[in-house]
């Protein structure tokens, strides 16, 4: 164990990064100015009022707070429509929505970036026909790699779509992976080239971990449809749980009729009693997002001292919060989520292990002392126990949290 010289080391280091990277931090917060007068502006325009902050039971007819959230969904993404709903239980749940409700037996999923997250391999039928699957239903699939330089290969997209191709998958955040996370502008570029090789293609966006990260979102660059996790990005730290899909309003009604049934789609569904921590959530998320990056910023140049490759660097732009630290041993990655897991406010004197979670092909540990149970915006640390043994960072309430749950997940390496 390190005694406290060591400690007051990684202090004095603490230090010096806060100072280096200082002017970055600044560029940051004018983006988060930019976010949070987006998200008062809906609020203003669509009146939102105390009694949209009830919720409903039942069947939820006529659930005015249900209704005036989707709309400031709608408005804040530039999109035709929404669906927010607590009762969607995750990202890759928002996800299926998407794909199980827009694709029939025949057509074909396109990815352009390669294999998609863990999570979507055995949704999608990639390894095996596991039952419900879109293999198993007759929607096929394909996928182009990105090139050696984290980009995405054009001539390649272009040789794999085909008639049969209906919908193109582009996943903005870098997931289990060390390849670059896709910006606004790349995704921009990427859809109009998508649409010179065929005007009639679906295209998809999994916008998990990138909301209020730069000014535009996946709808602003021309995708037709997205799809988030609340208890990331958008929730703002408050959402206890739920997912949105945000996009043109015959997609998002196709995804809600999968979510409850054909015929009655989006009109039921109780927006339940915590509806007001979905709102205010939604409106503080610029902010807590913008400290989620002030912390990834911060990790990244702290562990680029430390002698450690990080990924994104300290001083790359951001398009997603986050932080790739690769420890080179399975051994460094379990001690940082312990480092991680004890600097947490709750469950601190707990020690993870990595366990075979299901939607993972490989062991997995995860580090998440959260108020919500899986919410990776508060702070998170987890990794796939497969080389070349990279840690993930996301979340972080606040930049001083971060920085503390940090020294402390250094101050175990050796």
């Amino acid at each position: 164990m390190f005694g406290i010289s060591f400690l007051n080391t990684l202090d004095r280091l603490a230090d010096e990064v806060d100072t280096e990277i200082a002017d970055i931090c600044r560029q940051v917060e004018k983006k988060a100015y930019d976010n949070h007068k987006k998200v008062l502006d809906q609020f203003i325009k669509l009146g939102v009022a105390d009694f949209h902050l009830k919720g409903s039971t039942g069947y939820g007819y006529n659930d005015s707070a249900r209704e005036k959230l989707e709309e400031l969904y709608a408005g804040i993404f530039r999109a035709e429509s929404s669906l927010v709903r607590g009762q969607i239980i995750s990202g890759t749940h928002a996800i299926a929505l998407c794909l199980f409700g827009i694709l029939r037996p025949g057509d074909e999923l396109l990815a352009v970036q390669g294999t998609p997250y863990d999570t979507l391999v055995k949704m999608i039928g990639i390894s095996g026909r596991e039952p419900g699957s879109l293999k198993d239903l007759g929607i096929s699939y394909r996928q182009v790699e990105l090139l050696e330089n984290g980009l995405p290969d054009y001539e390649g997209i272009k040789s794999a779509i085909s008639s049969r191709t209906k919908m193109v998958y582009i996943q903005r955040s870098r997931g289990y992976s060390l390849r670059p996370s896709f910006s606004i502008e790349m995704i921009s570029s990427l859809i109009t080239f998508l649409r010179e090789c065929k005007k009639d293609l679906v295209v998809f966006a999994d916008n998990c971990y990138g909301e209020f990260v730069e000014e535009r979102e996946p709808v602003e660059a021309g995708a037709d449809i997205m799809a988030g996790s609340l208890i990331k990005n958008p929730g703002g730290g408050l959402a206890p749980s739920g997912g949105y899909l945000a996009g043109k309003k015959e997609l998002v009604h196709m995804a809600a009729n999968r979510w409850t049934a054909p015929g009655v789609g989006a009109e039921i569904g109780p927006s339940q009693d915590y509806i007001r921590l979905l709102y205010q959530g939604l409106f503080i998320s610029p902010r807590i997002v913008t400290e989620a990056l002030h912390g990834a910023i911060f990790a990244a140049r702290f562990f680029e001292r430390l002698g450690y490759r990080t990924i994104p660097s300290y001083s790359e732009p951001r398009t997603d919060i986050i932080q790739a630290v690769v420890l080179g041993s399975e051994e460094r990655v379990i001690k940082f989520c312990r480092g991680i897991q004890s600097a947490s406010p709750l469950d601190s004197l707990a020690a993870p292990e990595p366990w075979d979670m299901p939607g993972y092909d490989h062991r997995v540990i995860m580090a998440a002392g959260t108020f919500i149970q899986g919410a990776s915006l508060e702070l998170s640390a987890d990794a796939p126990i497969r080389e070349p043994y990279a840690v993930y960072l996301q979340g972080g309430l606040s930049r001083y949290y971060s920085r503390l749950a940090v020294i402390k997940a250094a101050s175990l390496l050796s």
